[in-house]
């Protein structure tokens, strides 16, 4: 037979799991894909820090975790894996309220450079893992009678860059994804926009950067300052600054912005 002391603290499990799960059932739900680094992870931060449950569907962990954050292991360029994952969200919270698809990969290469497996590639990350994220949560937002989603476009969403034919055209399939989209679930009140980074300041920024200057010879500091200099804002880009439209348009302050496009590029396609 069990003693006093040990029913008691049974019961106590039991009330903070149920507590728990009466709380996670509570708070807002923003699933983010590609979370776990640069512009992603300044996401579920800031989601993160204004009370959000934030879910992180990555194929890598955290490198620093947050509070209120979760991350699923998941190859976000395989729509299966998607559906699979945000199925198990939808189990966990019954509920989604923000999805933010920013997880993309960037190749410099013309299109005569281009393969198929490498076309490939990149629209199964960048277009297809944000059109399985956002199929697999409109169900649940339809039934909600609400949702917030933001795709991470680029400023190849608005104009043509050298040597990104690739990258170029799966950005701007991204833009158009955001409008038509928009457009088919506004009765839902589900709204959707898309977030057009510049150049910032992220590992995937340096990776290409890294890249070039393998190729080339060229100092990487210079190349930095130069990239920076194209500004006519005079910088980089930071995570942050991405970040904080990104939440803005998820917020009930952005309820009548819907199929927009937003240029985060410190007016370089202002040119």
């Amino acid at each position: 037979m069990a003693s006093d002391s040990s029913t008691h603290t049974a019961v106590n499990t039991i009330n903070k799991t149920a507590h728990d799960t009466f709380e996670n059932k509570q708070r807002p739900v923003c699933i983010v894909t590609g979370g776990s680094l640069g512009i992603g992870y300044a996401v579920c931060r800031l989601f993160s820090e204004n009370g959000y449950q934030v879910v992180n569907l990555d194929i890598r962990d955290f490198e620093q975790g947050l509070p209120n954050a979760t991350w699923k292991h998941c190859d976000v360029s395989v729509v299966s894996n998607i559906e699979a994952a945000i199925s198990e969200v939808v189990d966990a919270y019954q509920r989604i309220d923000a999805l933010v698809c920013n997880a993309g990969i960037h190749v410099s290469a013309t299109i005569e450079d281009t393969d198929e497996a490498l076309l490939d590639k990149v629209f199964n990350l960048n277009v297809k893992g944000a059109y399985g994220a956002i199929k697999a949560c409109l169900p649940l937002m339809k039934e909600q009678g609400n949702g917030a989603i933001v795709v991470m476009g680029s400023d190849q969403s608005f104009v043509g860059k050298r040597n990104s034919f690739a990258y170029g055209v799966s950005k701007g399939a991204l833009a158009s994804m955001a409008k038509t989209t928009a457009l088919d679930y506004a009765a839902f009140n589900i709204r959707v926009n898309a977030v057009c980074p510049g150049t910032i300041e992220t590992p995937l920024f340096h990776n290409a950067i890294d890249n070039y200057v393998a190729r080339s010879g060229a100092d990487k500091n210079e190349v930095v300052a130069e990239e920076a200099a194209a500004q006519p804002i005079g910088r980089l880009g930071q995570p942050e600054d991405v970040a904080e439209i990104t939440y803005f348009l998820c917020s009930d302050k952005a309820s009548f912005i819907t199929g927009s496009l937003y240029a985060v590029d410190g007016g370089y396609t202002a040119q």
